[in-house]
């Protein structure tokens, strides 16, 4: 992967990321997290390591409220259960009418009817971002049935014209999760090559990104910065992290506690030195 694409520490989106970061350290987002039974204790801590406030509010009757009041929202369908598609539908009405920025991880995507009807149902409310792996991205925009469960089977440059697709139809940045992450509103595209192959070991290595997506978004809110430049920060914060952790780590294991630990540590200026950013305008 690091052979993709060499530092470029003159890159926006690399000057931008250290900014939100500090921005996001001094003024905590509240990201409210609707997501998956396997992973929600792991997306708040990597929200708090981060330095962001989460907050995982996923009863109807609570949810919409709660959104209105959060600075970025996630939602992931992981494991829909009825209860929480209710609090997803609702917490993104919340969402859209307070202005919150929101995120869709549409996880696991195509095959699976359920969750597949709701995550089209969600995308036509326009979500500020749409986050999931390449097969799952193909599904979003019909142009495939999805991958091997939560795995991709297809490349990131496979989904770019989905994602295009996608950006263009909701309105939405549209990132596409893989060796080199893919960020685009239709516009632009930024490529990022940073990251490392053990965040694919640990359950909800992505769905921790929808997250900090989400809170990047609530800080971008504050600060007025476009949402394809905070979705792009987030991916290259969060896979610096997973570079320091993996350097430390011995294993899936001593990853999982070494992500959260260099989420922590990761400093404004390590994410311009490290940073591995392709950009350009269509």
């Amino acid at each position: 992967m690091s052979d993709r694409l060499r530092p470029h520490t003159e890159s926006t989106v690399a000057a931008s990321a250290a900014e939100l970061l500090s921005a996001l350290r001094e003024a905590p987002p509240l990201t409210h997290c609707i997501t998956n039974s396997v992973v929600t204790g792991f997306t708040a801590n990597a929200l708090l390591a981060l330095g962001a406030a989460p907050a995982m509010v996923d009863i109807v009757g609570e949810s919409g409220l709660f959104a209105g009041a959060a600075s970025g929202v996630l939602i992931n369908l992981g494991t829909p259960t009825p209860e929480q598609r209710a609090a997803s539908l609702e917490a993104v009405a919340g969402a859209v009418t307070a202005g919150t920025p929101w995120v869709l991880d549409p996880v696991a995507i195509g095959a699976l009817p359920v969750r597949t009807a709701l995550a089209h149902e969600l995308a036509g409310s326009r979500p500020t971002a749409i986050r999931g792996n390449a097969s799952e991205i193909l599904a979003l925009a019909g142009l495939s049935a999805g991958g091997r469960g939560v795995d991709a089977t297809d490349s990131t440059d496979a989904a770019e014209e989905a994602a295009l697709m996608l950006a263009a139809r909701h309105g939405s940045v549209v990132a596409v999760s893989g060796p080199v992450d893919l960020i685009t509103d239709g516009l632009r595209v930024v490529r990022i090559a940073n990251g490392h192959e053990m965040l694919t070991r640990v359950t909800g290595g992505g769905c921790a990104l929808g997250a900090v997506m989400a809170a990047f978004l609530g800080a971008a809110r504050a600060s007025g910065t476009d949402p394809l430049t905070a979705v792009a920060s987030a991916s290259l914060v969060y896979t610096i992290a997973a570079e320091h952790a993996a350097a430390d780590a011995h294993g899936p294991g001593s990853f999982a506690v070494a992500l959260l630990d260099a989420l922590a540590a990761v400093a404004p200026e390590q994410v311009t030195a490290a940073a591995r950013v392709e950009e350009r305008t269509l």
